[in-house]
């Protein structure tokens, strides 16, 4: 990602009391922080922090995402349910961004169209909960909502709201950031060198079905290079970074008035979503966040309404701005083919044209018998096939995928050509919230819808 001038901070007194008005709303999923003081000097620091990511790169993004809307790209978002700061190394945000790169070469030539590489990382350390609080052999203490939260380890000390770690968020992301950027523009990111670990991928014999796919790619890659193609312009990408919406007292301090336009971006990422539990429309997060430039996703699940997606968009694009407003579906292997085209069909004569995207994680979770938060990855494809076969019978684009994986080899869900299965799972289980696709099936994946994009 290319480095843009920052914004300069011009403090415009009706703007952000415009950007303030969250805090008159009700805010859903927020933490009781241990001490106001503490959480006061935490918000202090942050706000005069640099950016994490600038206005140039969010616009680069919403007119990418606009592309994407149109069926003339295709987004793929993926990482962590929730990153850690433990897991914050360099070797393990390596492998996340490689897989990204692997899967996204498989996509770009099912779909001959760019794919836009966006990571669940560099801001996911918070997720929202059931319960405030957690009750373990009758001691009660408050749920773990992420590291920029509290910690995971069941005691007092470790459970406490902590706002020194929204900080401590903040740095990590900084280095993720620094990292990531350093991958994706220094050569690690070179077209060939991706394509040679997919071909390893494709020999492993669980995973036959999918070679033929890869010798056709490396005949275009052959070709190219045949033909004199600027490999130079092949050796970097662009690469975004994303998270929930969820801590005003994270996102706010990082929000900032550019200079250029006296408008409001949220600088901790380039792409924000709002999630299925804080949609509310006379809520905190989706007012707070109709008033920054950053492009904006909205998570659907299976008990969204027509009138709810009509609200959305006359809410966070009133202008009908392309590349402002994604739809990432939710809803479950077994609702989507029946709830979805109802929303589809919803945005039909509004003049908004959403970019749609799904999710086939959060709709699918099962525990398993001996006790471990899964996924099955057949019903995760299912889903993802539901999502194709509804945007083919309304004759909308299917415009991109949003999953949890991880680049490790870890095994939290059921399935895939590895034939995980409950043994496994307590042997290589990791995720402290959500289960994730580890690396091959992320991979397999990826040679799937790629298989759908050719036909779609």
């Amino acid at each position: 990602m290319a480095r843009v001038n920052e914004p300069t901070v011009v403090v415009d007194p009706q703007v952000l009391a415009g950007l303030d008005n969250y805090v008159n709303l009700p805010a859903a999923q927020q933490p009781t922080w241990y001490s106001a003081e503490a959480l006061a000097v935490a918000k202090a620091q942050i706000s005069v922090l640099p950016p994490l990511v600038f206005a140039g790169e969010v616009d680069r993004l919403r007119d990418r995402l606009a592309q994407a809307a149109s069926g003339n790209a295709f987004l793929l978002q993926g990482g962590d349910c929730a990153e850690t700061f433990a897991d914050a190394t360099a070797d393990r945000i390596r492998n996340r961004v490689k897989t990204l790169l692997q899967m996204a070469v498989v996509l770009m030539y099912g779909s001959s169209l760019p794919v836009i590489k966006m990571g669940r990382m560099a801001g996911q350390f918070a997720k929202p909960r059931s319960n405030n609080d957690e009750t373990r052999d009758g001691v009660t203490l408050p749920a773990y909502r992420g590291d920029a939260v509290n910690g995971y380890d069941f005691t007092e000390a470790s459970r406490r709201n902590d706002p020194a770690r929204l900080v401590q968020a903040y740095h990590t992301s900084a280095s993720t950031l620094n990292l990531v950027r350093a991958f994706t523009t220094g050569g690690f990111a070179d077209l060939r060198s991706v394509h040679e670990w997919n071909r390893g991928f494709s020999e492993n014999p669980a995973n036959a079905r999918y070679e033929s796919l890869a010798k056709e790619i490396d005949r275009a890659i052959q070709f190219m290079a045949a033909a004199g193609a600027d490999f130079e312009g092949l050796k970097t990408t662009e690469f975004y970074v994303s998270h929930e919406g969820l801590l005003f007292d994270y996102d706010r301090p990082l929000t900032r008035i550019d200079s250029r336009t006296g408008t409001p971006y949220v600088t901790s990422g380039h792409f924000i979503w709002i999630g299925e539990r804080t949609r509310q429309l006379d809520g905190a997060h989706v007012d707070f966040l109709s008033k920054v430039r950053n492009p904006i996703g909205v998570k659907l699940g299976p008990t969204t309404q027509p009138q709810d997606v009509r609200d959305l968009i006359e809410k966070l694009d009133p202008n009908r701005e392309p590349g402002r407003l994604t739809f990432i579906t939710r809803m479950g292997a077994s609702k989507i083919r029946e709830e979805m085209p109802k929303l589809v069909e919803a945005v039909q004569g509004t003049g908004c044209t959403p970019l749609w995207i799904t999710d086939p994680m959060h709709g699918n979770g099962i525990t398993t018998k001996n006790g471990y938060k899964s996924r099955r990855f057949d019903d995760v494809m299912d889903e993802v096939r539901g999502f194709f076969e509804v945007h083919k019978a309304a004759g909308t684009f299917p415009g991109g995928i949003h999953i949890e994986l991880t680049g490790d080899d870890v095994a939290e869900c059921l399935g895939g050509s590895e034939s995980i299965d409950e043994a496994s799972l307590e042997e290589r289980y990791e995720s402290l919230c959500d289960p994730r696709l580890n690396h091959m099936q992320s991979l397999e994946l990826s040679f799937l819808v790629s298989e759908m994009l050719s036909k779609r």
